[in-house]
């Protein structure tokens, strides 16, 4: 939806831009063709990342999302920033004007653009919301998770031009207003440097997940727990994930049993922890015990990381209960269950 929203519009945009000349209008035109050639990527992303495991590739080929996403947010940097940015300066430093038909013509094709670009949103705000319902955690806890890197590009290229279009809007208003071009020529700055934000934001994000990104800590601390309260396990001595696609996860654990087990004894129990942490987060399916005698020294740094598990979760609790004090403040009925993160377990 959002692919074939930014095609039609970036047409619209290109051809309204030539005819008015309006370097704010073929700014936005440069940002839907950015965005455009970035939903390719991400729906080629989107059948990638779903082949199967094979001899090359053991763990799967989730993280093509991060890849793809990954060049969708260079693609908004060079194509849309950059763009914008040299249409800013070129306005601001000639002082031409258009007929009021241009003008007119311009501010047509940015209102059905702001049409258009604003029901991708509602779709793609819808689409998180969706996802949200089903894991049972709030609307705002679900943003911050950043399971979807394809929905969290759209989410952002879609909000993105939303503003973009408002912006040139305002700017080409202006430039009617008062026959200066500087105006039209802001508008594009500010575009440009909104477009490089939204890049930089993407960016960072598809890095931390290409170069291995764990789990959020209140899951890692409900993992925690789960093998704690084993009766089988002594220490926890050590826990490792890392997402390796949207529904796919790796766990690796290294734990202390009780003494007196035998070896069938403890590849039972072995068989047993994994099955049960498959059953109650299925996401976390390669899953990894590494069954070893804990030294004290483990055990101490076993307390430190669990500590600092704690401090994290904890830091996480107390934004979230800022948040609901500052939506409780202003009087919206029933966001406190869509602003507090649910933890899982």
């Amino acid at each position: 939806m959002a692919l074939t929203a930014n095609m039609v519009i970036a047409l619209a945009k290109v051809l309204g831009g030539l005819f008015t000349g309006s370097p704010a209008l073929l700014s936005e035109a440069a940002h839907s063709v950015a965005d455009s050639l970035n939903e390719v990527f991400l729906l080629a992303s989107l059948r990638r990342s779903k082949r199967a495991p094979d001899a090359a590739h053991p763990f799967g080929y989730g993280k093509e999302r991060y890849f793809w996403s990954l060049l969708a947010a260079v693609g908004i940097f060079v194509m849309g920033g950059c763009f914008s940015f040299f249409q800013g300066a070129e306005a601001l430093r000639s002082d031409a004007s258009e007929s009021r038909t241009g003008y007119l013509a311009g501010l047509a094709v940015l209102c059905v653009a702001l049409l258009a670009e604003g029901t991708s949103l509602a779709k793609a705000l819808h689409q998180v919301r969706g996802q949200a319902r089903r894991a049972g955690r709030g609307f705002l806890a679900q943003l911050r998770r950043r399971e979807d890197p394809a929905l969290r590009t759209v989410l952002a290229e879609d909000s993105t031009a939303v503003l973009g279009v408002l912006t040139a809007i305002v700017g080409l208003s202006l430039h009617m207003a008062t026959g200066s071009a500087v105006w039209e020529g802001w508008a594009s700055l500010c575009i440009g440097a909104l477009l490089v934000y939204v890049a930089y934001r993407l960016g960072r994000d598809a890095r931390e997940q290409l170069i291995g990104e764990a789990v959020d800590p209140e899951t890692r601390q409900a993992v925690r727990a789960h093998l704690d309260g084993q009766p089988e396990v002594d220490t926890v001595t050590a826990l490792l994930t890392m997402r390796l696609g949207l529904d796919s996860t790796l766990l690796a654990a290294r734990i202390d049993l009780v003494p007196g087990l035998d070896s069938e004894e403890v590849e039972v129990v072995s068989g047993r922890i994994k099955d049960s942490v498959a059953r109650r987060w299925p996401t976390l399916d390669r899953v990894f015990l590494d069954i070893t005698d804990a030294s004290h020294e483990d055990r101490v740094r076993a307390g430190e990381e669990r500590a600092a598990l704690e401090g994290e979760v904890g830091a996480l609790d107390g934004e979230a209960g800022a948040l609901v004090g500052e939506v409780g403040e202003v009087g919206v009925d029933g966001a406190v269950g869509d602003a507090l993160p649910q933890k899982q377990g």
